[in-house]
């Protein structure tokens, strides 16, 4: 708010207390509060960027600025904007199944521990036993000298040699090939303290046989990543997606997370917009392009002017053009350098009506994620997270009593409907669902005395039908916690090997991770199944397949 702005508001205001009446004196009153609200936000920004000059200008003079110091519980980025403590506060509590952990554990062996029959009493009976469980592991070397057998056939002038058993490649088993990946992708382990972990163990290996045995695809690890993202696109209801910063070769890229109760799959990519997130669903197919009603439609959306629009129609069919025949449209449709933006959303918009209308991969119908606007517009339907709602609301910070009282209140209430909507999900109903729309209408109408608590409301009730999809698809989940947990999965990998250096380990990575945490979701034990693979038995059924099985609707 600019000095010029403030003088109007305060030149505009009955100030005169012995001439205002009660109903004129709550509106100046609450004016004034909001004023000053509006200054003491702008002068937070302020200072920030005070801040912020002030460390350029020591960089520029070789010295350092102010450290960022995580866990700072001032304001600015040190602020804990999470909605987590209201949700779970409100949470459907489920009755938990009692389990015993000891049942799941696999007996090796049995010992019998004797009573010393010197010390017993003649009169001692035997009653039994008293069972005790304790868990041990064994690590010891198992070195193999293979004796490979050597013919030769003066006749055939050939020779023959025996063939190590599957899975021996190199100088280095199964076991231990399976054991990095493992210790690697599930525990987290830095390739040194791998080294380190084995050489305690008796094994000699070098940190550059490590790095081969991550990145070297010798099972088709790659390969089942695909089909494990393409059996999920297949066979279930929903995508959930979020993205998170990553590094590779010292440079910014992103980590997209796609994923939903049977699989997470991981991509790293440099871009995080529209265009890139439908790559990524059209399972590595050529992108193509369609200019039909739909695409025209999306153009109007995204604000295309009619002028260019016109000319669109005038050049274009309803057919499937390339990405070559695309930019040659753009030639003709644009001048050079002008019009870069309107070119993006011309081409998501052909994009988008291309994807819909392709037969050859699964077409994604909900997708579950934040308001980011990369997200909107690529499936037909758009559930949104009612966390990221809610973290907006922890965003505004008020000074004034009253405000604070409001801001309270509201978000009490805004929990209170998400534990309506918790409910909901368990028993479902079309006159419990009517209920719920007009208690949203309700909600999110409410105007308070403070100005940006209005405006926040007044944003969710514009997202009604995307925050209230549930309703609609009751098996839905009301949050997008499950693609973060997958983005919490790459950062605190990055805590330990902070990026990546190659492509080949680039893609390696995002292969295991979303192996392990698949793997992870369906039950399966990741070491077990990467052992498998590695040792070429097979045995083991395939991540896809068993996303397949789960997913299917049971009979009856």
């Amino acid at each position: 708010m600019s000095r010029q702005e403030t003088k109007e508001i305060l030149h505009n205001l009955e100030v005169r207390a012995d001439a205002l009446d009660k109903e004129a004196l709550s509106r100046t009153l609450s004016i004034l509060v909001n004023l000053v609200e509006n200054l003491s936000e702008q002068n937070e920004k302020l200072k920030i960027e005070v801040q912020k000059l002030r460390d350029e200008n020591n960089r520029l003079k070789g010295e350092q600025g102010k450290p960022n110091i995580r866990g700072n519980k001032g304001g600015g980025k040190g602020k804990n904007f999470s909605s987590e403590k209201e949700r779970k506060q409100r949470k459907v509590k489920k009755k938990k199944k009692s389990k015993g952990k000891k049942k799941n554990i696999r007996i090796n062996r049995s010992e019998v521990c004797e009573v010393d029959q010197s010390k017993l009493p003649a009169d001692a009976e035997f009653k039994g036993y008293e069972r005790v469980l304790v868990q041990e592991i064994l690590i010891k070397t198992d070195n193999v000298e293979y004796k490979k057998e050597i013919f030769y056939s003066p006749s055939e002038k050939r020779t023959y040699v025996g063939e190590l058993p599957p899975g021996i490649v190199g100088e280095f088993g199964p076991g231990i090939r399976s054991l990095v990946c493992t210790l690697k992708y599930v525990a987290n382990m830095s390739q040194p303290k791998i080294q380190e972990l084995l050489e305690n163990c008796g094994i000699l290996i070098s940190q550059a046989t490590i790095s081969r045995i991550l990145i070297n695809d010798e099972t088709g690890f790659n390969q089942e990543k695909k089909d494990i993202f393409r059996a999920a696109l297949e066979h279930t209801p929903f995508q959930q997606i979020d993205d998170t910063t990553i590094r590779v070769n010292g440079k910014n890229q992103y980590s997209q997370i796609l994923c939903n109760p049977y699989y997470t799959a991981f991509f790293t990519v440099p871009r995080k917009d529209r265009l890139t997130i439908l790559d990524l669903l059209l399972c590595g197919r050529e992108r193509t392009y369609r200019f039909d009603l739909k695409a025209f439609c999306l153009m109007s959306d995204f604000n295309v002017a009619k002028k260019v629009t016109n000319q669109l129609l005038n050049l274009t069919e309803d057919k499937e053009i390339s990405e070559a025949e695309m930019q040659s449209l753009l030639e003709k449709v644009f001048k050079k350098g002008e019009g870069k933006n309107t070119k993006t959303r011309i081409m998501e918009a052909a994009a988008i009506a291309a994807y819909h209308r392709q037969t050859t991969i699964p077409v994604v119908n909900i997708l579950l994620a934040d308001d980011a606007p990369q997200f909107k517009k690529i499936t037909a339907e758009l559930a949104l997270c009612w966390i990221h709602e809610g973290r907006h609301y922890n965003r505004l910070d008020p000074i004034v009593p009253c405000n604070v009282d409001a801001l309270k209140d509201f978000k009490t209430d805004f929990w209170d409907f998400y534990g309506d909507l918790l409910k909901y999900k368990n028993d479902p109903g079309p006159g419990k669902a009517t209920k719920l729309s007009i208690e949203f209408d309700e909600l999110f109408s409410t105007k308070t005395i403070y100005d940006a608590l209005n405006d926040r409301i007044e944003k969710t009730r514009n997202k009604k039908e995307e925050l209230l999809k549930v309703l609609k698809y009751p098996w839905l989940p009301l949050h997008n916690n499950d693609s973060e947990l997958g983005a919490r999965v790459e950062k605190r990998r990055q805590d330990v090997s902070l990026h990546t250096i190659t492509d080949a380990g680039t893609t390696a990575k995002d292969a295991f991770l979303t192996i392990t945490q698949t793997a992870r979701k369906l039950g399966v034990n990741a070491f077990n199944y990467i052992n498998d693979r590695v040792s070429r038995n097979f045995n083991m059924p395939a991540l896809s397949d068993l996303i397949i099985e789960k997913a299917m609707p049971q009979p009856g």
